[in-house]
């Protein structure tokens, strides 16, 4: 299992997503990656959930960062 923060980001990402994510600076990698840090640790709704599937948990986290950085 990765433990740097970006590749468990990228593991995180639905396939497409992954590439497109893969295919930027690492800097912006990096900033995302933080980005869904900070989205797992201070949701409770997803507390829940990684109780329940942290696959999951994670998968819905990186959504979110990046229906964000889209808005």
């Amino acid at each position: 299992m990765p433990t740097d923060p970006v590749s468990r980001f990228l593991a995180a990402l639905d396939p497409e997503h992954r590439q497109a994510v893969g295919d930027r600076p690492r800097e912006e990698q990096e900033q995302l990656a933080a980005a869904w840090e900070r989205e797992l640790e201070a949701d409770d709704e997803l507390d829940t959930l990684d109780e329940l599937s942290p696959p999951a948990a994670e998968a819905e986290a990186a959504r979110r960062v990046l229906a964000r950085e889209t808005e």
